[in-house]
């Protein structure tokens, strides 16, 4: 690694060149001491180039340090400090013009502890008499910059990506809704993030009193956000609010961190989730949808998704091919929907010659729907502790006294403002609990937000026409709140209360199935 941060004979060149031009004269750096670029700019600012040669990636550092020239001999400006904070160089230099001859040098480099203000100014130094050692300085950062991520980790919701091989996300809300509305959003986003591998590292809840139709923050708000999001090593911003898309290329523009807003989120879980052909089509239908109105021009905010997460799952590609494709893409896996749906129908009308009762159950995501059909089935469906972990719709027999039997099925969990490309890529499945005879909507007890959730359900069930469906409330994890609340739940709600992990509170929940049902009692 080269140690000096500038020759005496660069710096004599350069200050002679910028002198007789009078205008500043820049030049970036390699850690080899190579010369990468040479940016001339005007008497008072230099305009920085496109650095995708040099990527960020999930370095703490780029691994270039920008030198240029100060006409008259003055120090480091905000607009060069705030170069330094976005784009991460090594470190950032100022050479002081004096008599047309090199004079002061002004040198200021990121902290890699952070802090209230995210560089080091330091005192100038004579060209001539340079003290700083450039080697030794980035080995260090390097060091304890490692050692302030690992810290972060350990004390961030996910300790377990010591390799840092997860994404590292800023989850960000800008908005108007009350405060305890806002944190309950933030407490759902952050269960999405983590249902997708994300670590958390921090959360940014922001009400302004005006929403900016270019970055929903300020400027200068959404700049501070970079910073600290890069000072913090995340890969990652995760914005609550749907964003348009020049706000995502608006924002992109700013940083090398991958930009994606709840939306997309969603549409990174599902894709992880879904595993029947049925799935995996609606899916890639939904993201394509979703991407097409952001394929517009260069396209540099969606290709930084390729792979990973807003990136991955079926509809995984070079976000960068033109309209035409993506549409004759959208078209094809349409006509697949259908064909898939017409085989859906056909399943269904030989059910239907069955005649037997159809119980299918619903509710918000991660409420225990799975759990419970597996433990009346005795059946293995898949079941994890995260958001969406069943997309694929499962059917079961169910057998009560004096030999007769009911399917029942589960489907994908419900959740606010699901996407609406999503939704309508999905609302083929759901329209299969048209047939049921009876709508189990399973709830979290113990969740506080469970009445925003049943709302949510039942927003998505009138979506659908289907509020007409006979429905019975089913509080789940019971045992995790108080004899006294569940009492207040049952009767508030006409409902039964259960747990999914244990048998023996289902009697009372076969008990009016079977009322339901077979018009018992």
């Amino acid at each position: 690694m080269h140690n000096d941060i500038i020759t005496i004979e660069l710096a004599k060149y350069m200050a002679g060149i910028s002198a007789e031009l009078k205008r500043q004269l820049g030049v970036l750096v390699t850690r080899k001491g190579e010369i990468s670029h040479v940016i001339v700019g005007e008497a008072k600012g230099i305009f920085l180039p496109n650095l995708d040669d040099f990527p960020l990636g999930r370095k703490h550092l780029r691994g270039l340090r920008f030198i240029h020239t100060h006409l008259n001999n003055e120090p480091l400006t905000h607009d060069d400090l705030t170069d330094l904070s976005l784009l991460r160089f090594d470190l950032i230099a100022a050479l002081g013009i004096k008599a047309g001859q090199p004079d002061k040098l002004y040198i200021a480099h990121l902290d890699p502890v952070g802090g209230t203000k995210p560089y080091s100014v330091l005192p100038p130094e004579d060209i001539h008499a340079l003290s700083f050692d450039f080697g030794a300085f980035v080995s260090s950062f390097e060091e304890e910059a490692e050692k302030v991520r690992l810290l972060d980790l350990r004390s961030s919701t996910d300790s377990r990506d010591a390799g840092g091989q997860k994404e590292r996300a800023i989850l960000v809300s800008v908005s108007k809704m009350p405060k305890y509305e806002l944190e309950d959003s933030m407490d759902e986003l952050r269960e999405l993030a983590q249902s997708s591998d994300v670590v958390v590292l921090d959360t940014v809840i922001q009400r302004p009193r005006e929403i900016s139709s270019r970055h929903l923050m300020g400027e200068g708000k959404i700049r501070e956000l970079v910073i600290n999001a890069m000072n913090r090593g995340a890969t990652l911003l995760v914005f609550d609010q749907d964003l348009s898309p020049s706000q995502i290329k608006t924002i992109s523009a700013m940083t090398e961190l991958k930009v994606i807003d709840r939306s997309q989120l969603i549409l990174d879980i599902f894709a992880r989730r879904a595993h029947s052909r049925d799935g995996k089509v609606q899916v890639e239908l939904a993201q394509l949808k979703y991407r097409l109105p952001r394929l517009a021009g260069k396209g540099t905010a969606m290709s930084r998704l390729m792979g990973g997460v807003g990136g991955r799952g079926p509809g995984e590609m070079k976000l960068e091919i033109d309209r035409r494709r993506v549409r004759e893409r959208i078209n094809l896996l349409e006509k697949e929907l259908k064909m898939l749906g017409e085989a859906r129908r056909q399943r269904k009308a030989r059910r239907l010659e069955n005649r037997l009762p159809i119980v299918s159950i619903i509710g918000y995501t991660n409420a225990g729907k799975s759990t419970l059909l597996n433990a009346l089935t005795r059946s293995d469906t898949f079941v994890e502790d995260k958001l969406f972990a069943t997309l694929d719709t499962a059917s079961r027999r169910l057998k009560f006294p004096r030999d007769r039997e009911v399917i029942i099925t589960d489907t994908v969990g419900f959740i606010r403002d699901l996407p609406k490309d999503l939704m309508a890529a999905f609302k083929a499945t759901l329209e299969e609990l048209e047939d049921a005879d009876l709508l189990l909507h399973v709830i979290d007890a113990s969740n506080p937000r469970f009445e925003q959730q049943i709302a949510s359900v039942e927003k998505i069930l009138s979506d659908l026409n289907l509020l007409n469906k006979q429905r019975l409330y089913v509080f789940n994890k019971c045992d995790r709140i108080s004899r006294e609340e569940e009492e207040n739940l049952l009767l508030r709600y006409d409902a039964v209360a259960i747990s999914a992990l244990d048998p023996k509170t289902f009697p009372q929940l076969l008990g009016v199935v079977a009322e339901r049902i077979f018009d018992e009692g």
